[in-house]
């Protein structure tokens, strides 16, 4: 699996999560959160991260159960903005910024020699250091212009919403997450447990998300919220038109 999908099955796995914890009934804002039942605030914090313009979004584990951990950090807009990168462990990495119709990528040699074992090196060697850039809609990059939009986070979430079995949800005591206080809510559904930790004070942001089964681990925190996406983009010199790099040779160096 590319770095790509990961990162796509990552942000789709985080909407998942929210919705499968929430059912989009909007509660009342001046409760104390503690004494709200767990499908209040699991309500509460759907509606919440549907209403933010962006966010930071970073996830790591074991997405399909197997290989090493992977890890995402992106920050994204509603715009279609974003800047980050996507961790695949020994599997290589690739650094992500999106702006505008624009779309850098910085794949690293491991990436190269483990996703494109005929010709990756001679690609790694062409960007030396630089990164690749196409525009957004470029139907090659797809995954990862889709990933960068958090609109496309948000529908996956409203249009799935009321449609999942939901299990039992439980709220658990107070605790904290760096630092700061929130409410975990658990939905148990056979052999898997997902965790909403959400924000006790001020907005009721879920700001981690962890599930854990029987072959998948993985943990999904929010941060961020509502902070603008870096503007800085890569300089001219700093890149490689993707269409003349594609373009060379692919024979091995």
């Amino acid at each position: 699996m590319s770095a790509h999908r990961w990162a796509a099955r990552a942000a789709a796995g985080a909407a998942t999560a929210a919705l499968t914890l929430t059912s989009g009934v909007v509660a009342q804002a001046d409760d104390d959160i503690d004494s709200l039942p767990a499908e209040e605030i699991a309500d509460r914090s759907r509606d919440a991260l549907l209403d933010v313009d962006s966010l930071r979004l970073s996830a790591r584990g074991s997405i399909d159960g197997a290989g090493p951990d992977a890890s995402l950090d992106l920050t994204l807009d509603r715009e279609g903005n974003c800047a980050g990168g996507v961790d695949m462990g020994g599997d290589g990495s690739v650094e992500i910024v999106k702006r505008g119709d624009d779309v850098w990528l910085k794949p690293d040699a491991d990436f190269w020699k483990n996703h494109v074992p005929i010709g990756g090196s001679t690609f790694d060697a062409i960007l030396d250091g630089r990164y690749m850039k196409a525009e957004a809609d470029d139907p090659r990059l797809l995954s990862v212009t889709e990933v960068c939009d958090l609109d496309t986070f948000r529908e996956l979430i409203t249009d799935n919403a009321g449609t999942a079995d939901r299990g039992t949800l439980t709220k658990g005591e107070r605790t904290e997450v760096n630092g700061a206080p929130v409410v975990p809510v658990t939905r148990a559904e056979g052999n898997e447990r997902l965790t909403a930790y959400v924000a006790a004070e001020g907005t009721p942001y879920p700001v981690r998300i962890t599930v854990r089964d029987a072959d998948e681990e993985g943990t999904v925190d929010f941060s961020g919220f509502d902070r603008p996406v870096p503007t800085a983009t890569p300089s001219a010199d700093e890149t490689v038109d993707v269409t003349a790099l594609l373009g060379r040779s692919v024979k091995p160096v």
